[in-house]
């Protein structure tokens, strides 16, 4: 019997939250947009997901409003909207609680403020203007838990370079 995708029966937001972000693979998939990845293969390749099952997640994804798809090629490419940009102190601090509990040797990236050219703390906040600034405002690194053995993909490849987040993620074929 297959698992349903909704919790129809429970009066609770979080429950809504997760029929719209709570599917295997769906917080990847935004995790990888926020860091500039937009096209349907780069999003394939570097995630390694099935074509059907990365169809139905940006179906779902746009559906639910989430991801917005333009280009009139067969996959075009997939840009976060605003009310997924609002996901990201959830997915920032999903990011940070993983790194604590399965990352020895330090964040495998660092976030800084690109303003204040200063890293972020644990909890988003800029330790030296005393924001938490927005994804647009925040530059990615690898930190001393990056290992780059361990994939080779174009997109993995192309996240080594410090950038900035929602910036499209110009990956080398």
């Amino acid at each position: 019997m297959a698992l349903g995708t909704d919790y129809a029966r429970q009066d609770c937001s979080l429950a809504r939250a997760l029929e719209a972000i709570g599917e295997r693979w769906t917080l990847l998939i935004l995790r990888d947009c926020f860091f500039g990845v937009r096209r349907f293969t780069d999003l394939q390749d570097h995630l390694d997901i099935s074509k059907a099952v990365l169809t139905q997640r940006l179906s779902t994804l746009v559906d639910t409003g989430l991801l917005e798809k333009s280009g009139g090629h067969k996959h075009g490419e997939y840009t976060l909207t605003e009310d997924a940009i609002a996901l990201w102190p959830a997915m920032f601090a999903l990011i940070k609680w993983g790194e604590q509990r399965w990352s020895p040797r330090g964040p495998r990236r660092i976030f800084s403020h690109a303003v204040c050219e200063t890293d972020i703390a644990t909890s988003g906040q800029c330790p030296t203007c005393g924001t938490i600034p927005p994804p647009g405002e925040l530059q990615i690194r690898p930190g001393p838990g990056a290992d780059p053995s361990v994939r080779s993909d174009p997109v993995s490849v192309a996240l080594r370079s410090p950038r900035l987040l929602l910036q499209p993620l110009p990956v080398q074929r």
